[in-house]
C-alpha cells in the first residue's frame, strides 16, 4: 500500500477569513513575523497496489469532482514513501494536470 496526499488550498485571490483570523491573533500569542496566513485541507489516502499513471489520474479526478471545489480552491497530489518521504516528482495541480 502506498499513501498519496491530496491538499487543497483556497486560490490566491479568495479571502481566506480563517487565515486572517489566525493571522491577526499570532501577534498577541506572542508570534510575530508572520505576514500571511492561509488555511486549508490535506487528505491522505492509502492506495491498493502500486501507484502508477493510472492510479494518481484516479485520485486526480477524486480530487477534482469531490475533495476540491475547483471554482475556488486548488489541489496538489504526491505519494509519499513508506518512510513518510514525499516523492516530488508525483507533484501536479489541477490546473496543471502533471502526471508522474
Amino acid at each position: 500500500m502506498a499513501r498519496v496526499v491530496v491538499d487543497v488550498m483556497l486560490k490566491p485571490e479568495i479571502l481566506d477569513p480563517q487565515g486572517q483570523a489566525v493571522q491577526r491573533a499570532l501577534p498577541r500569542l506572542g508570534f510575530e513575523g508572520i505576514s500571511d496566513v492561509r488555511q486549508g485541507k490535506r487528505f491522505e489516502l492509502e492506495v491498493e497496489g502500486p501507484v502508477d499513471r493510472a492510479a494518481l489520474a484516479r485520485v486526480r479526478e477524486l480530487a477534482e469532482t469531490f475533495l476540491a471545489n475547483t471554482v475556488i480552491e486548488d489541489f496538489t497530489v504526491r505519494v509519499e514513501e513508506a518512510a513518510g518521504a514525499p516523492d516530488p516528482a508525483a507533484s501536479g495541480t489541477a490546473a496543471e494536470g502533471a502526471v508522474a
